[in-house]
C-alpha cells in the first residue's frame, strides 16, 4: 500500500503571503489573493510535487493578528485545528514588517505544537525588508529562508528545505517506508462533486455533514465562504471529491470587491471541474430564478444533476397537504429545464437523508458514463424514427440513416440523415425521452447532434443548364445536316437585311 503523503502547513498573519505562496508551491491557483488582510478563510489543501517527491500543502487563514473580518475567531479555530495534523509547519512573516508580537504569538503555537517548523520571510526582494529580516531571526527558529512568493526568488530552496525535514523519498512515501513496486495497484477513480448555490443554502454545513468533522467554516453571514475547497471522502469502497463553493448571486447583485467577484469565477470552474454537481436550495424559500441559472450552468457544461431541498426540517407541515408533492411541483414548474435530474429532501443541521444523497450521486455518475452499443442504438433509432418520422423545419421529408453514440459525461448522439436540416427542438425533447425510458441516463443531461449529407443536385443542374445554354456572343455551330434553330434563322435573316440596304 502506499503511504498517505505528509502535510505541511502554512500559517501566519493575516496579509503576509501565505496565499500567494500556496498557489506559487502547488503551481495552482486555488488560493484567492488580494491585499484585503483577511481573504482566507477555509483551509485549504493540495498536492505539491518536487521532483519526484510529493507532499501534501494546506493553507490557513490568518493566525492572531489584526482583521477586520467578523468571522476571524472562527478562521483561528480551524487554522489551529489544522497545525495539530501536520507533519511540518511553515511561519510565513513579511519581512518589510520586521518582527510584530503577532508574529511572535504563532511561532509559540507553532513550536507548543511539537512538529518541525521552517521560518519563510517573504517580501524579501523589497529594500525595506532587509532591516525586518534581521529583526525576524530573534524567533529564534533553527531553519529560515528568505523568498519572494510573488516573484519565486528562493522558492526553490524553501522546497529543498520541506523535502529535507520531511525526510520523504520518490513518490512522496517516507524514507523507512518499503519502495513501491511499479505493480501496486491503482487507486480507484474519484468522483468529483460540486456542491452549488445561493448563499446562506446551507452548502458548508452539507458538507460538514458528509465529512462527519467540522471541515468548513459555518455561520449566518451570507458569503462565508469564498474558496472552492476540496475534501475527500471514502464511502462504501468509492472515493469522493466534495467541492465546496461560494454562493453564487445574480450578476447584478454581486459586489465589485476582488473577493466576491473571484469567489463566484472559482465557483463556475469547480463545476466544469466536476462529475455530479448538487444544487443546494433553501426549502424554504423554495426555488428562484437564480437557483435556475446555476443549474443551467450545469447543465450547459454537461453534468449530471443532483437537487438538493436543504433546510427540511424548517418546513412547516400543514394537514392534509403534502408538503413533499407541492414543493417538487413548483420545482418542476420553476425549473422545467431539469425534469430528468433527482430531487432529495435533506437536512445538513440534522442529517436527514444526506446518506441517501451519496447514493443518488453514485448512481449518477455511473450513468453518466453508460454507453449504447452502435448495433442496439441503430435498431433503436430505426424502431422510433420509422414510427414516428423525424420533424424538421423544412419541406423535405428527413431520414436518420445511421446514428451512433460519440461520448459519455455527458451522454451525447449523432444522427446522419439523408439531407442537412434542423430537427424541430420538440421531436429533439421526445427522442431524449425515448432515450431516458430506454437506458436510463439518470439524472444527466442527453445531447443531440444531427449531420446531415449535402445535396449537390441543384448544383449540377445549374452547371448542365450553363452548359447547354447557347453563347449570344458566337454562333453555335452545327454539323451536316443538323436542323438551325430559331436563333439561327434570326441571325440569317439580320445579315440578309443588311446586305440589301448597301
Amino acid at each position: 500500500m502506499r503511504a498517505a503523503l505528509k502535510q505541511v502547513v502554512l500559517v501566519g498573519r493575516p496579509n503576509v503571503g501565505k496565499s500567494t505562496l500556496f498557489n506559487r508551491l502547488s503551481g495552482t491557483r486555488r488560493s484567492i489573493v488580494t491585499s484585503i488582510a483577511g481573504t482566507t478563510r477555509d483551509v485549504i489543501t493540495h498536492p505539491v510535487s518536487w521532483g519526484n517527491r510529493q507532499f501534501k500543502l494546506t493553507d490557513t487563514g490568518g493566525l492572531f493578528g489584526h482583521s477586520e473580518d467578523p468571522l476571524h475567531e472562527l478562521v483561528i479555530a480551524h487554522g489551529t485545528r489544522a497545525l495539530k495534523v501536520a507533519d511540518l509547519i511553515v511561519v510565513v512573516v513579511d519581512g518589510r514588517e520586521g518582527l510584530i508580537p503577532g508574529d511572535e504569538e504563532i511561532a509559540r503555537a507553532s513550536r507548543d505544537a511539537g512538529k518541525p517548523v521552517i521560518l519563510a520571510i517573504n517580501k524579501a526582494d523589497d529594500r525595506r525588508a532587509r532591516t525586518g529580516a534581521l529583526e525576524l531571526y530573534r524567533l529564534g527558529f533553527e531553519h529560515v529562508v528568505e523568498i519572494s512568493a510573488e516573484h519565486g526568488d528562493g522558492v526553490g530552496d524553501l522546497l529543498e528545505l520541506i523535502v529535507e525535514k520531511l525526510g520523504i523519498g520518490d513518490r512522496g512515501s517516507g524514507i523507512g517506508d518499503q519502495e513501491a513496486s511499479s505493480e501496486e495497484p491503482v487507486e480507484p477513480d474519484e468522483t468529483a462533486i460540486a456542491i452549488v448555490g445561493r448563499p446562506n443554502a446551507g452548502k458548508s454545513s452539507l458538507v460538514n455533514r458528509l465529512l462527519r468533522e467540522d471541515r468548513m467554516i459555518v455561520s449566518e453571514v451570507p458569503g462565508t465562504t469564498r474558496d472552492s475547497v476540496d475534501s475527500i471522502l471514502q464511502w462504501h469502497k468509492r472515493s469522493f471529491r466534495i467541492v465546496d463553493t461560494a454562493g453564487i448571486r445574480r450578476p447584478g447583485k454581486v459586489s465589485k470587491s476582488q473577493v466576491e467577484s473571484v469567489s463566484v469565477l472559482l465557483a463556475k470552474r469547480a463545476i466544469e471541474r466536476a462529475d455530479v454537481v448538487v444544487l443546494v436550495l433553501d426549502a424554504t424559500a423554495g426555488p428562484t430564478d437564480q437557483d435556475g441559472a446555476i443549474a443551467g450552468a450545469a447543465k450547459e457544461a454537461g453534468k449530471g444533476i443532483i437537487v438538493a431541498a436543504n433546510k427540511w426540517d424548517l418546513m412547516t407541515v400543514t394537514e392534509g397537504v403534502d408538503a413533499t408533492k407541492v414543493f417538487d411541483e413548483n420545482l418542476r414548474y420553476q425549473l422545467k429545464f431539469l425534469d430528468y435530474a433527482p430531487i432529495i429532501h435533506i437536512s445538513a443541521v440534522t442529517g436527514e437523508r444526506t446518506p441517501k444523497l451519496l447514493e443518488l450521486v453514485d448512481k449518477v455518475a455511473a450513468a453518466a458514463r453508460t454507453r449504447v452499443p452502435t448495433g442496439e442504438l441503430n435498431r433503436f433509432i430505426e424502431k422510433i424514427t420509422v414510427a414516428s418520422p423525424p420533424v424538421t423545419s423544412g419541406k423535405r421529408n428527413v431520414r436518420v440513416m445511421y446514428a451512433s453514440q460519440t461520448s459519455v459525461a455527458p451522454p451525447t448522439f449523432v444522427l446522419f440523415t439523408n439531407a442537412e436540416a434542423k430537427l424541430h427542438f420538440s421531436y429533439e425533447r421526445f427522442l431524449e425521452n425515448r432515450l431516458r425510458e430506454t437506458y436510463g441516463f439518470f439524472g444527466n443531461p442527453i445531447r443531440i447532434q444531427v449531420r446531415g449529407r449535402k445535396d449537390t443536385r441543384k448544383g449540377r443542374e445549374r452547371k448542365t443548364d450553363v452548359e447547354r445554354a447557347p453563347d449570344r456572343r458566337k454562333p453555335v455551330k452545327k454539323g451536316p445536316g443538323s436542323k438551325p434553330t430559331r436563333a439561327d434563322r434570326a441571325r440569317k435573316a439580320k445579315r440578309s437585311a443588311t446586305r440589301r440596304r448597301r
